[in-house]
């Protein structure tokens, strides 16, 4: 910046020098012409009829002549000088007004760059202030507008589970008539239901916003995955077994050891195999592959149930979004579950992708094996 600085005003005081001599030069050759020509001029009406007092003046008055000569050659650089610097001047006067509107607030002003010297480098610097002022408010918008939407989306599915909860618990704390036991377990069963649901709510809403706003400190070490989905598919069983789903994990390699954060990964996949258990119960089938290389690893996860249409996909990875099939009683969850993966899979300097057509609906995460935290961008 310094140094942009400094060329800045080293070609300012170039051009103003440039300016300078180019209206001395003007000056002197005017001067130099009337030197020359005017005595002789006067000198030529003393000897003819044309003869009168200003020519005898020039003539004989030769500091008179000079002193003239003088004023005249300042007048005339004087107006070189202003005509050269007209220019600058119209620019100047451009740049002034474009800072008066921008400091009103009109952050859609702009001034054309032209030319390539300091005052053309002030409205490149200018129009991209004012393009990032623009952006940081859209930013900030934007924030706000999250904010909004996430307190809207918090309260109304926090509300719905607690509502069913109390209503529920009341029903069961007491009223006119004692309730059957096969109805009041019926209702206790309700309630520990809803009760874990929103629990999950909770802990998707604590994590998404800990990982959104980088809360979390990694904690990178070697990590099998092969073995670690391995665990995930079996700790999973009793899911699989309640929708009547088998699960196959298939391997190009034995093993496959990468650097990332464990605890964080466990849950990335964890939250694809029960997005694959819970829409995919229609397709009796759940299948995890792992492609594994020298630089990076492919893992993917399959189910081959309901089919998100085409024009949802985009959007599959939008805090709160749901596909409409999903926001069901049955299926609908918090909406943060791909939400998290993905910004998981950000974290790790990796990449998530998503196809869904009548061969099944696959979610595939690319990692590299050597990740280096150093490295990675969080913001």
């Amino acid at each position: 910046m310094k140094s942009k600085k400094s060329d800045m005003q080293y070609r300012y005081r170039t051009r103003m020098i440039a300016n300078i001599l180019y209206s001395a030069l003007v000056a002197c050759l005017v001067e130099v012409f009337l030197v020359t020509n005017l005595r002789m001029l006067a000198r030529y009406a003393r000897e003819s009829q044309w003869n009168n007092a200003l020519m005898t003046l020039i003539y004989d008055s030769d500091v008179a002549v000079v002193l003239g000569y003088v004023l005249l050659g300042i007048m005339v650089f004087s107006v070189t000088f202003l005509l050269l610097q007209e220019r600058s001047a119209v620019y100047i006067g451009k740049l002034s007004d474009a800072i008066q509107r921008i400091s009103e607030g009109d952050l859609n002003t702009t001034v054309d760059v032209v030319g390539d010297d300091e005052f053309s480098s002030m409205a490149a610097n200018l129009n991209k202030m004012v393009k990032d002022i623009r952006h940081l408010i859209d930013k900030e918008r934007e924030a706000e507008r999250t904010k909004n939407e996430l307190i809207t989306n918090v309260a109304h599915d926090l509300r719905t589970p607690l509502t069913s909860i109390i209503g529920y618990l009341e029903l069961l704390s007491g009223g006119s008539a004692p309730l059957p036991s096969e109805m009041q377990g019926k209702y206790l069963d309700i309630a520990y239901s809803k009760s874990k649901r929103l629990e999950k709510l909770i802990e998707d809403l604590f994590g998404f916003t800990k990982l959104n706003y980088g809360k979390i400190s990694m904690r990178v070490s070697k990590v099998d995955i092969i073995k670690l989905l391995g665990q995930l598919l079996e700790e999973s069983y009793p899911s699989f077994s309640s929708k009547n789903l088998s699960y196959e994990l298939q391997s190009n390699v034995p093993s496959q050891i990468i650097t990332a954060d464990g605890n964080l990964l466990a849950r990335l996949f964890d939250n694809l195999i029960n997005n694959a258990i819970k829409y995919g119960a229609e397709g009796k089938r759940v299948l995890v592959k792992v492609h594994g290389s020298a630089e990076v690893v492919q893992v993917s996860v399959t189910n081959y149930g309901y089919v998100i249409p085409a024009e949802e996909l985009p959007m599959i990875f939008d805090k709160f979004y749901r596909v409409e099939q999903s926001r069901s009683t049955n299926t609908g969850g918090t909406g943060l579950g791909l939400a998290i993966v993905k910004n998981i899979v950000d974290m790790h300097g990796g990449d998530i992708t998503v196809k869904s057509d009548l061969d099944g609906t696959e979610f595939t995460v690319t990692l590299k094996v050597d990740f280096d935290i150093k490295k990675e961008n969080f913001g």
